[in-house]
């Protein structure tokens, strides 16, 4: 999953039914020592991972297991510094809009997490998480009574329908595509061009509905991952009724806890109860609090001040998807009462230099710009170690098949660049190919990487024209196959623990379009190759293939320079009760939050 601005990112960290294992990550803060020994943290967070379960009936019954201590009432304020791109659940690829869909949408199935890190998957609208047949290629769900959106509706199997075939439609385009794909092929919009919202819908040997509470999806492979892919935010019930298409984005209609107050892009999002959700349809999500104010446009060198200072309001407020400043860390882990109220984690993530190798073709400039750049100095515009550590490869220490030691290109070693070794390769690099395009955020955090990335190649001889581009809407505009920029960063983890999250919606060919996850453009008929052959192994096989995926990926296409792997360290206010960091969010975890005094 693509990760948001720092980018502190939403990932879906749950295993695949076939034996993998899911990331739990750290849950409760465990004291101020989190961050201090990158190695540790690292082995932590391979060691801390269990099997998830899927759920019955009985594990998917609500209401949700009540929090310790929690009261009800008040408002929490959450601070964002980018505002959201997108509200439509089909669009939701994103942490921050992923954070707040939590609150806001429902799915077939749902992720829960206990206070242990133990993560399973449950039934949320379905009655469990689901039943699979004809040897894992279909897949059967059945409607809990009584699920309704928050016009009083009820939910039908017309509106998961609905919810489905509206992916294929053009004005989606910035959400998940497996199930599309699986369904219906790489060139899926063909199979439903105008997206079901015509006379013409998929045909019952694809999605069938035979009455109004049952699901059934029929694959022509094994799917035993249909139930993660259901759970994530991208896949919430958008109610057929009250489909708006493209303004659907804006205003859309609730199923979760809270619905939307009002709305005002870029500046705030007030959130309020949804009175026509039913605590006993759900076991993961609360409704402790009476709202929720977004506010956007608040840096988080200003969150940290004023979480630090906890006065007033901020004795209510959370932060987002970002984290603690850079600057300000010391001042939060050196003082016991603020650094009790932070919660942090190892996240999936990895955070490279991506190539648009449709302008920068030659292997030798990307090599240069792979030794050239500065991990070390990136990192420190993160919060040092606990922001980050240095990523040698594409697979993140919360990935199976994790290599620490792989490092082709010496970034343990030479953390702060291998400036000798990216001049030899620039040495024979004509002036013009030297000058270089790099897209950054107008975010706090976008400009200390602007100056990192100038300072780095600069010392090598490249020519680096910065473009600055609107945070809010930064994947949007990267995601642009013609879009002018040379290489941008950009953070990816897995969607569920399975190197095919990873290798798949970012290096396979199929997904060169606008708005896809290949925003690098690479065409490779290996790397397709190999993505395929591994798609149709077992575990064990498959891990070996995608490693092989990896390797010639980085040692002979370069795609994008692997950058650091991301932590996250957040501060909420004092009042705030329920803070733990999530490991399915990779962020604090939202749906555990109450006020202490409302």
């Amino acid at each position: 999953m693509k990760s948001f601005s720092s980018r502190r990112a939403q990932a879906i960290v749950v295993a695949i039914a076939a034996g993998s294992l899911a990331l739990t990550g750290c849950s409760e803060n465990k004291g101020t020592n989190s961050g201090e020994n990158s190695k540790k943290d690292q082995k932590e967070a391979q060691v801390q991972s269990k099997a998830v379960t899927y759920a019955d009936a009985a594990g998917s019954t609500g209401p949700a297991e009540e929090i310790a201590g929690a009261q009800s009432g008040g408002t929490i304020t959450v601070y964002q510094e980018a505002g959201l791109s997108h509200l439509d659940p089909g669009q939701t690829y994103v942490s921050d809009a992923g954070q707040v869909a939590n609150l806001l949408f429902r799915r077939l199935t749902q992720f829960k997490e206990d206070d242990k890190g133990n993560v399973s998957v449950v039934g949320d609208m379905a009655t469990d998480s689901g039943k699979s047949s004809d040897g894992g290629k279909t897949w059967t769900f059945t409607l809990k009574d009584g699920v309704k959106d928050a016009k009083g509706n009820v939910i039908t199997s017309a509106d998961v329908r609905h919810s489905v075939e509206r992916l294929y439609a053009k004005f989606i385009f910035d959400g998940p595509t497996y199930l599309q794909t699986w369904l219906s092929g790489a060139d899926y919009r063909k199979a439903l061009p105008d997206g079901g919202f015509g006379k013409k819908h998929l045909p019952k040997s694809v999605l069938d509905t035979p009455d109004d509470k049952t699901v059934v999806f029929h694959f022509d492979q094994p799917r035993p991952d249909l139930p993660q892919t259901l759970a994530m935010a991208g896949y919430a019930i958008v109610p057929a009724k009250d489909d708006t298409k493209e303004k659907y984005d804006k205003a859309p209609v609730a199923t979760g806890p809270y619905k939307v107050q009002s709305y005002k892009n870029g500046k705030s999002l007030v959130l309020v109860k949804n009175t026509n959700w039913d605590p006993k349809t759900d076991s993961v999500r609360h409704q402790y609090v009476d709202g929720f104010n977004f506010q956007f446009g608040v840096t988080e060198s200003t969150q940290t001040k004023r979480l630090i200072a906890d006065q007033g309001d901020d004795k209510n407020a959370i932060q987002l998807t970002g984290g603690v400043e850079a600057t300000q860390i010391q001042d939060v882990i050196k003082n016991p009462s603020v650094s009790k109220r932070t919660v942090k984690g190892y996240q999936p993530y990895v955070m490279q230099l991506t190539f648009n190798m449709d302008r920068v073709k030659n292997l030798k400039v990307r090599q240069a710009v792979a030794y050239a750049v500065n991990s070390k100095s990136l990192i420190a515009g993160e919060g040092g170690v606990y922001g980050g550590d240095v990523a040698p490869n594409f697979f993140a220490p919360t990935l199976p098949g994790y290599e620490a030691k792989y490092d082709p290109y010496g970034r343990l070693k030479t953390p702060q660049g291998n400036i000798a070794k990216a001049k030899e390769l620039l040495k024979d690099v004509p002036a013009s190919e030297k000058k270089v395009v790099f897209a950054y955020g107008n975010s706090e955090n976008g400009q200390k990487r602007k100056v990192a990335i100038e300072d780095a190649l600069t010392k090598v001889g490249f020519n680096v024209v910065s473009k600055e581009v609107d945070a809010a809407s930064y994947y949007e505009q990267i995601g642009k196959l013609n879009n002018p920029y040379d290489m941008y960063i950009t953070g990816w983890g897995q969607d569920w623990p399975s190197a095919s999250t990873v290798v798949t919606p970012i290096y396979d060919g199929d997904q060169v379009a606008d708005g896809a996850p290949n925003y690098s453009h690479v065409k490779d008929p290996k790397v397709d190759a190999l993505i395929k052959k591994a798609l149709t192994q077992q575990p064990t096989e498959a891990a070996k293939t995608w490693k092989e995926a990896q390797h010639y990926l980085l040692e002979k296409v370069l795609p994008a320079a692997p950058l650091w792997y991301t932590k996250q360290f957040q501060l909420s206010g004092s009042n705030v009760g329920g803070a733990r960091y999530g490991s399915v969010s990779s962020l604090i975890d939202i749906n555990h939050l109450f006020l202490k005094k409302s």
